[in-house]
């Protein structure tokens, strides 16, 4: 293959997604590296284990993701990052507060609270006629300006409006959600001032307060059923509670969000497709736009013993990146992985993660909000085109746009 990967690389570096992911790279791995030790090593880290290995074939990533023991989230986070280091102790305490980082049985208990009281079928569809129709008039206003930045006007609100529909909070909170999350997720990017932890307490804050009032006040929602049931057993905690909503506000808002503004640039990226989802429109294509995108590039695991991937001795306490970016793009698994196709059926991508007990809780919502975007994209945007290239963030784990300029037609 022609695209060697140098010893050294660091896939984490923030700079490594703002052209673009680095498929050609992954593939080499995939073919002659599968297991890849990436060093992070930084003077000033507080905590620093030399670095992790990626598992970049879709079987590996598949295989970690649903093994029922021996992997942890919560030993190291589920988020890699950039500055050489594990998250430090007093760090990881706060965050294993999220589901993402949690592990049994704290993660069986919360997830099931959340699954039962958020994520039902019907919770979905009881939200389901609303979306269409704030899906229609999302893209009415878009239309009314003539042109503008996708992201901003199209892409970011579905997500935001059906966040504040599911969880009954104030329609006009979302856009206060939207700059935390932004601020959350934007720390690696010089175009964003921002202090994370700010925001993240911010969002906390926020969230506690709402489930305080839920529990004095109960309303017909879904917090007060998240808050205020009628046994602990089914209820979150309001540090738990907060902690959920801190997660929805990335997990629900910026990767269904990138997934719509990748999508939209990969269909005027390949015209067939848009005329052909014009036309048809596939039930399939959400899954597709999901893999082509696929917003987030990884997540960790923590080996708990020593076992062996892909022939690789990987040692208890070390970590292990699932290369989500690289597993959709796995030739193996998927005939013609760089072909965008709508029409792609099996399509089984780890776009929601690779199966599990960490599969993505909102993986159903977030189809129904992309195919819902598009449908009503394709009805009163037909003729959109692009007026320039995207603008990519600045981060070692996230795949999103910043700016994505367009004429509405």
């Amino acid at each position: 293959m022609a695209c060697p990967v140098q010893p050294g690389t660091d896939f984490t570096d923030p700079d490594t997604l703002v052209s673009g992911v680095p498929l050609p790279e992954f593939a080499y791995l995939r073919e002659n590296a599968p297991m890849f030790w990436n060093p992070q090593t930084r003077a000033n880290s507080s905590y620093d284990d030399g670095g992790f290995w990626l598992a970049t074939r879709h079987a590996d990533v598949k295989a970690i993701s649903c093994a029922r023991e021996g992997w942890s989230s919560a030993e190291n986070t589920a988020i890699v990052k950039f500055d050489g280091a594990t998250v430090g102790p007093d760090e990881r305490v706060v965050q294993r507060q999220m589901l993402l980082n949690m592990d049994d049985p704290q993660h069986s208990k919360v997830r099931g609270i959340v699954s039962r009281g958020v994520f039902t079928p019907r919770g979905v569809g009881k939200i389901e006629d609303a979306l269409r129709e704030r899906a229609v008039r999302i893209v009415i206003e878009a239309k009314a300006k003539g042109t503008g930045n996708f992201v901003d006007d199209v892409a970011c609100e579905l997500p935001l409006q059906a966040l504040a529909d599911l969880m009954g909070f104030p329609q006009e909170d979302r856009k206060q959600i939207f700059n935390w999350s932004n601020q959350m997720m934007a720390y690696d990017d010089p175009d964003y001032d921002v202090d994370p932890s700010i925001a993240a307490a911010e969002i906390l804050g926020y969230a506690m307060t709402l489930g305080e009032e839920r529990k004095a006040c109960p309303a017909d929602d879904i917090i007060t059923r998240l808050v205020a049931a009628s046994t602990t057993d089914d209820i979150l905690t309001s540090e738990e509670f907060g902690f959920f909503v801190l997660i929805l506000a990335v997990a629900g808002n910026e990767t269904t969000r990138n997934a719509i503004s990748h999508g939209m640039h990969a269909f005027l990226q390949n015209p067939e497709q848009w005329e052909l989802y014009k036309a048809e429109r596939p039930s399939t294509t959400a899954d597709e736009i999901v893999r082509w995108a696929t917003p987030v590039v990884m997540f960790q695991r923590t080996a708990m013993d020593d076992v062996e991937v892909s022939g690789t001795e990987v040692k208890k306490g070390q970590r292990v990146g699932l290369v989500y970016s690289s597993a959709n793009f796995d030739d193996t698994v998927f005939e013609d992985p760089h072909r965008f196709d709508i029409t792609r059926d099996p399509n089984p991508h780890v776009g929601f993660g690779g199966g599990g007990a960490h599969f993505c809780v909102g993986a159903n919502l977030a189809k129904v909000e992309i195919d819902l975007m598009f449908n009503a994209i394709a009805d009163h945007l037909p003729d959109i085109t692009q007026l320039g290239e995207p603008t990519r963030l600045r981060s070692g784990w996230l795949h999103a746009l910043k700016e994505f300029p367009v004429s509405y037609g």
